[in-house]
This record gives structure tokens, C-alpha cells and sequence, in this order.
């Protein structure tokens, strides 16, 4: 009972907000690199405090409805294929936590949200995350993608999760700003700044509407650019962006970082809001 009620204890408001993270995730590979994107996450855990929990919307968890997965130890999910039989094998044995997964249902109130026990970790988040925090210590969900609702939608739903923020949640939205897989170039998979030039292109749209505070034109994407369409041909890795952006208070200034591209065609650029 009494490690229930310190547990408990760890979700009170705190006084200063965690911040919150999008991450471009890109390949599964980086959960088990240590390249120049996942030497930054390592770095980026070393300068915060230390979160109660992190609660991840990844780009691979697309559902109808909204779920948080609620199981007291969620598996570790290798959801790609054709990569070495060393990324398969990694386990991620981060603690669930049903009592945050029911406060994050209560939260929403503009749609049920389901809690989940068969979903997991996936790649989205343990690549990442098992670099910030390796020793798998602290509780980490993961919140759905309605895939059938509207980047307004996905917005508004976000804005519901700021309270988490006071209870020392850390939020990361993971997914890729500009993520175009027919059109990789695999020969310049490495991060050397090579973007094709409609990339290139929607990606600074991006970061100067992002540092101008204008969500709107972010949520209406479509209109940023004739671009848009090869950059983001479907929009499951750009929706938790926007979950990102949603939490920002006024007074936050975003810190970009990861600001690079991998095949011509993805790009890894990622943003610290707080």
C-alpha cells in the first residue's frame, strides 16, 4: 500500500510544466545506433527533470477511436520487417500504468477513449525513448491516432492532455515532419543534409510556421504548399506534431533541434516546446 501511495504521490502538480517533445523518429534502426539523432535524445533526458511518466502518439498506433494503452507491463512491439535480427530482439520492459491510463480517459472529454490491453510499445516510441531513459524505469504509454479523424480533430483532442503536463508527464509526439518512403533516396540514408528540394522546401514552410506560433496554418497543411501532397502522402507520422504543438502555452518559446534529412524525402527535425 505504501509503494500505491507514493506512486500516487508522483502524479501531484508540480511547479514547473515538463516539457513537450515532437521527435522525428525515422528509422527503427536508431533504437539500437548510436548516431547523431539518438546521441541528442540521450542528451535532451539529461537536461530535464526526471518525468512521472511519459505518454507517447506515436505515428504507428492508427485506430478507430481513441485508445491509451492501460496494462500494467506493456510488451515491446517490432512492428517493420526486413531489418537485422538485433532490433528484434530488443525488449523495452518499461512499467505500464493503469491509474494514469484512466486520468488520461477522464481528461478527454470530447470523445470515449478506450483503455487498452493488447497494444504495446512500438517502434515509435521504444526506439526513442529506451535511449532517454535506458534503465526503463519509468511508466510510458501510448495514446492512439483516430486515423479517421481530421488534423483539427487531433488538435483539439490534445489541448485536453495539458493537465498531464502539471502532473510531470512528459508528452512526446513521434513521428517525421516530411516522411515520403516510395520516394527514399538509399543511397543518403546517413543524415548529410541531402533533401530533395520540395522537401526542403515544405520543411522550412514548417519550422517558420511553427516558430510563429501558427497552428492553424499547420493544421491546414494542405494549403502550405503544392508540396504537401509528396511530402506528406498520407498523414499518420505529421498528426503527432500536432499533438505536440496543442500543448504549448503562450509564453513558450520552441527549441528545434534533429533539424536534418535522411533519403531525400524524410526528415528528422524535431522541437522542444518548454
Amino acid at each position: 500500500m505504501n509503494d500505491f501511495n507514493n506512486y500516487i504521490t508522483s502524479f501531484k502538480v508540480r511547479e514547473k510544466l515538463l516539457p513537450v517533445f515532437f521527435i522525428g523518429h525515422g528509422s527503427p534502426m536508431n533504437g539500437i545506433e548510436d548516431n547523431i539523432f539518438s546521441n541528442q535524445w540521450k542528451e535532451i533526458a539529461k537536461k530535464i527533470e526526471m518525468p512521472s511518466a511519459v505518454l507517447v502518439i506515436s505515428a504507428h498506433w492508427l485506430t478507430t477511436g481513441t485508445r491509451v494503452t492501460a496494462m500494467q507491463e506493456p510488451k515491446t512491439i517490432h512492428d517493420f520487417g526486413g531489418f537485422p535480427q538485433a532490433l528484434f530482439e530488443v525488449q523495452y520492459p518499461a512499467p505500464g500504468s493503469p491509474f494514469l491510463a484512466e486520468e488520461t480517459a477522464k481528461l478527454i472529454t470530447s470523445t470515449h477513449v478506450g483503455l487498452d490491453h493488447d497494444w504495446g510499445l512500438d517502434h515509435g516510441t521504444w526506439t526513442v525513448v529506451r535511449h532517454m531513459f535506458p534503465e526503463a524505469n519509468i511508466p510510458v504509454l501510448q495514446l492512439s491516432i483516430d486515423y479517421y479523424k481530421p488534423a483539427s480533430y487531433h488538435y483539439n483532442l490534445a489541448k485536453q492532455l495539458y493537465e498531464l503536463r502539471k502532473r510531470g508527464v512528459m508528452i512526446i509526439g513521434s513521428g517525421n515532419m516530411i516522411h515520403n518512403l516510395r520516394m527514399l533516396d538509399w543511397k543518403n540514408m546517413s543524415g548529410s543534409g541531402f533533401g530533395f528540394d520540395w522537401a526542403m522546401e515544405l520543411n522550412q514552410i514548417f519550422k517558420n510556421k511553427i516558430q510563429a506560433r501558427d497552428h492553424k496554418a499547420l493544421i491546414d497543411y494542405e494549403n502550405l504548399s503544392k508540396a504537401a501532397t509528396l511530402a506528406i502522402p498520407t498523414p499518420d507520422h505529421y498528426y503527432p506534431m500536432l499533438y505536440a504543438l496543442a500543448l504549448q502555452s503562450d509564453k513558450e518559446e520552441v527549441n528545434i533541434f534533429n533539424d536534418d534529412y535522411v533519403g531525400g524525402s524524410l526528415s528528422m527535425t524535431s522541437f522542444r516546446i518548454g
